[in-house]
Order: C-alpha cells, then structure tokens, then sequence
C-alpha cells in the first residue's frame, strides 16, 4: 500500500489496451514521464523497486567507507573521503526523494529496507580491512556505477532522470579519486604496491556482478528496455565496464585476478575481453542476506533508523505546529 497524499499516490488509469499502447507511444518517442501522469501500474512498481534499491545502496555504501575516516593516511585523504561519504549521503536523498513522486513514503522504503524485503547492491556486503580498498571502491564500483548510471540519466521517467544528472558528475570525481589512490599505492613500497593488488583480488569479482545476474536470468531487464528505464542490458554494462578497466589496470601495473581475460577482436563490432566464469552462486548467497557483512549493514541501518526517531518526530510537530499556526492567522 503506497502512502496516499503524496504526488502520483492517486492516480488511478483503467490499464486498457489503448491506454497500454498509447503509453508506450509515448515512451517510443521519448516523451518523459512526469509524476501525475497516468503510467501503468507495472511501471510505477518496477521504478519504485529499481530506485528505492539504488537509494539504499547509496546509504548503505556510505558504512564501508565512513569506517576509514578516522584512519585516513592523511589529512588530504581524510578531507576527501569525507567529501565522498557525504556525497553518496546526498545522493540517497535524491533518490528517496525521486521515489517518493511515485507515492511511497521514505519511511516505508526504509521499513522494507530492514525487515529485508526491499534490496541494496551486493557489493557493499565485502569488508574494507585495508586503506586499499578505498581506493579499490572508488575505482571500481564507483567505476561500475557510473557505467550503469550514465544511461539513466536518459531514463524515460523524468525525476530519475534529472535526478541522476548531478549523481554522475559526482561518481565521476569519486572514480578519478579511487584510481589516484590506487596509483599512488603501486608508486610506493613493495607492501604498498601488494595492498592494492590485495585489494584488486577481493574487488574484482564482486565488482562485475554489480550489473546484476546475466540477461538470460534477469527477471525485470526486457521489460524495463522496453519501458526505457533501462537503456542496456546488464551483460552489456558489464562487457563495456571490463573493456575500459582492464587497461587502466595495465597502465598501473595490476593485473587483474581472471587467468581467462584475453582479448578478442571478433567480439561485438570493436572487440572485447572475454572473460571467466562468474560464480552465480556467490551473488545470490550475498543478495539473499548470507554474504560477510549483510547483517552488520543492515544492523548499523537500523541503529541509524532508531536514534533518529526523535528528529524525525521533532521535524514533524514543527511542521503541525507551523501549518496549525498558519490556518490561523488566516
């Protein structure tokens, strides 16, 4: 049940055949769709899903790195790490707050969030044990992300859409950010140059699972082609994601954990790598909630839900009390 009041909560549209093709007319010919326009239920429910987990994975992935602020090397990296945690802060906000034109409260996303019936990306249930994975985070999955992201910023569905604008400027600056740490690390001593190639080994693999299971076992991906929520499909981002890393890996001379990375020319229209065999079964061990830090990223989540109960409250009566003031003196 989506919470009512809010913009797009009540629009209701008998789902004919001719509304059902005039929708997707209008999705052919790249006209956004806005908050009270009249969409498909279907639709409402797919971005609903799709942007509420990105929304939790852009808090939840704030936990990971906000756990070497205070042993940051340095004060420049200290300084700048902060920068990006409170940047992926920023982001969830957008995007709760893009889900909510579509008639689901924060509240509700974040009740689904702890009681597990709504997701976050995988990849933020692996530890950090080394200031290499910072660096490692930052090259890869938020290089991962951009990849993923950059499309959506064409999404048919104009408040994602916008709201991803500035998320990518952003991801751009955490990447270049990453691999300046990772270079730097190979520049250094051989326990320096070891830690990041460490931390290359743990990423890598969780790192193309981001995009998600391979199209043949992709429940949502041909419809939200369709619908042009999606502009690629995931084993397209992910093939476009290997193609551009592996060379930056070269350029600092980490090599990446795959002994069946090669290059082949006949792949797509301008070659490709081809690449080994992704362990499935791992990524659906960690999306179920049994990866190494499910339950302390959902247990520091709902502390974090907890203490702020009072400020929410707060931020409520305030906001009764202005309105009631308000109806007043009027």
């Amino acid at each position: 049940m989506y919470s009512q009041g809010l913009i797009g909560a009540n629009t209701e549209t008998k789902e004919t055949q001719e509304f059902l093709d005039a929708f997707q007319a209008r999705i052919d010919a790249e006209i956004k769709i806005e908050p009270n326009d009249p969409m498909p239920a279907a639709y409402r429910k797919t971005l609903i899903r799709m942007i509420g987990q990105h929304a939790h994975s852009e808090i939840v992935g704030m936990l990971p790195e906000g756990n070497w602020i205070t042993r940051a090397p340095t004060l420049r990296r200290k300084v700048a790490l902060l920068a990006k945690v409170q940047d992926e802060g920023g982001h969830g906000l957008y995007l709760y707050s893009a889900a909510e034109t579509l008639g689901v409260s924060r509240e509700q996303m974040t009740e689904e969030l702890l009681n597990g019936s709504a997701k976050y990306s995988s990849i933020f249930n692996y530890p950090t044990p080394t200031w290499a994975d910072i660096g490692a985070i930052g090259w890869l999955v938020d290089g991962a992300a951009i990849m993923n992201q950059v499309p959506l910023c064409r999404c048919s569905y104009g408040p994602y859409a916008r709201a991803m604008i500035r998320v990518c400027k952003e991801e751009s600056f955490h990447q270049r950010q990453g691999y300046e740490l990772m270079k730097t690390l190979t520049e250094g001593n051989e326990d320096q140059k070891q830690m990041a190639q460490d931390a290359l080994n743990r990423w890598w693999w969780p790192s193309i699972m981001m995009f998600g299971p391979s199209d043949t076992d992709s429940q949502h991906s041909d419809q939200s082609m369709k619908w042009k929520i999606k502009r690629f499909t995931n084993d397209e981002l992910r093939q476009k994601f290997i193609d551009a890393t592996v060379p930056q890996a070269k350029l600092i001379g980490l090599t990446l954990p795959d002994p069946d990375l090669k290059w082949n020319e006949n792949k797509n229209e301008d070659g490709g790598y081809d690449f080994g065999e992704i362990n499935w079964d791992e990524f659906w061990k960690v999306v179920k909630g049994h990866g190494m830090m499910n339950k302390d990223r959902i247990r520091a989540r709902k502390k974090a839900w907890d203490d702020g109960a009072w400020v929410r409250d707060a931020a409520l009566a305030y906001a009764k009390k202005s309105e009631q003031q308000n109806s007043e003196a009027a």
